[in-house]
């Protein structure tokens, strides 16, 4: 009689879905599926559909919840299903008091628990004793998004932006450092506007500055997605130096080309982006870049996506994740004049294939070099570049230095230095 969560999109919901499944158990839910669902694309929403009815042909006597993001704005639409018990919105999914009608079996008299996503505006510092089996923790620091590009309907799911103060923050890093985990990841949906609600606008910079500063002994803290218009002077400082702050950034790019910024409605334009990745390059030359782009964006022509093509190389990306557009109802980008489906797929085929490239190509220069390696599960760890590497026999949570040996499908293989006793 448990309590087990399903999880759809981003590392946020990956976090999120264990304060869910703690506070859950909190208020005294037994024999239960929490599926946190992402409305990013049209595509998670049907695979969590499809999930929900699965789990229902394989266990009909465990109740199913769903929340999270496309729970949020297609509320109704999950609570039609009949294979849902329970919808809970984004906003009140992390407290114990909105699992209690479940788990005292009150009879609802209506099963969608959905309010205003638009009138929040705190964001808790839920405190968790971290991840089951993972050697790295993740922190929410921030949640919504007061931003407004035309493809997204995430900032109708998650609500304004709202940040965690800054000793709440440091006070739950403290408590997973306590618990055993060497590397932390600050996380949110747009993490680099954090603290522009609090009193004295703290920035993200400032933010990371008071964790390296505040945790002498947190071996290892990243940062994951950001908006690199946003960095402020403090971010850069941190990036320079303090070597506890990993090489690694993923830049919320969407796009190589002007004109597609500006219809997508984002607030950088290429050479923005080009200028950050050298400013920051200077600073820690080692320092690793992935990116996300949308390929096949409404209007995207031939010459357009050849400067996204283009982007990945001149940017010297490491890491891409690459998404077809598909079209999001409600949103102003599906007005827009479509470019077909099976062009958008050839697209971004092409952009796959040109990062597999880059990634192939730094993981080759990496041979014979000396790498520190958070070792997470079975003899396998990451860099500080957020490579996987096969280390074999050592526990998950060492760091230990590596040497690279040569290549595996994912990325790296390795053998440890032993040190002098």
């Amino acid at each position: 009689m448990s309590v087990e969560t399903l999880t759809f999109g981003c590392r946020l919901n990956a976090y999120e879905s264990e304060v869910m499944k703690a506070e859950a158990e909190k208020a005294g839910v037994g024999d239960t599926l929490i599926v946190n669902t992402c409305a990013v694309t049209a595509e998670a929403v049907r695979q969590a559909r499809q999930a929900i009815r699965k789990a229902r042909r394989d266990d009909p006597q465990r109740r199913i919840i769903v929340t999270g993001c496309a729970a949020q704005t297609e509320a109704r639409s999950f609570g039609e299903m009949e294979e849902v018990d329970l919808v809970i919105g984004n906003a009140d999914k992390m407290k114990a008091e909105s699992y209690r009608p479940i788990a005292f079996g009150v009879k609802l008299n209506d099963k969608v628990q959905v309010n205003d996503i638009m009138s929040v505006r705190e964001t808790a510092g839920h405190l968790i004793d971290g991840l089951d089996g993972r050697a790295r923790a993740f922190v929410q620091v921030q949640n919504g998004c007061d931003h407004r590009c035309t493809f997204c309907i995430i900032p109708y799911g998650r609500g304004p932006s709202r940040s965690v103060p800054m000793g709440a923050v440091v006070e739950q890093m403290k408590r997973l450092v306590g618990n055993g985990y060497r590397e932390l990841v600050l996380t949110g949906v747009d993490i680099t506007s954090y603290g522009g609600d609090l009193p004295g606008q703290p920035s993200l910079g400032r933010l990371v500055q008071a964790i390296l500063r505040h945790i002498p002994d947190l071996p290892r803290l990243r940062i994951s997605s950001i908006d690199s218009i946003e960095a402020d002077q403090a971010l850069y400082d941190a990036i320079a130096s303090d070597r506890r702050l990993m090489p690694h950034l993923h830049l919320s790019l969407q796009s190589g080309d002007d004109m597609i910024l500006k219809r997508m409605k984002r607030r950088h334009l290429r050479a923005d982006t080009l200028e950050f990745v050298s400013k920051v390059r200077a600073l820690r030359p080692e320092i690793v870049f992935g990116a996300d782009i949308i390929a096949g964006f409404p209007t995207e022509t031939d010459a357009m996506f050849e400067n996204s093509l283009g982007i990945v190389a001149e940017a010297d990306l490491t890491f891409l994740h690459v998404f077809p557009y598909s079209p999001r109802q409600g949103t102003p980008a599906a007005r827009m004049p479509q470019v077909s489906r099976r062009v958008a797929k050839e697209r971004a085929a092409k952009l796959r294939t040109r990062g597999d490239q880059q990634y192939n190509a730094f993981c080759e220069r990496r041979n014979g070099m000396v790498e520190s390696v958070l070792v997470e599960r079975d003899g396998v760890g990451r860099t500080e570049q957020f490579v996987p590497i096969a280390v074999p026999g050592h526990a998950p949570g060492e760091i230990v230095p590596v040497r690279v040996t040569g290549r595996s499908a994912e990325g790296l293989v390795g053998e440890s230095i032993r040190t002098a006793a």
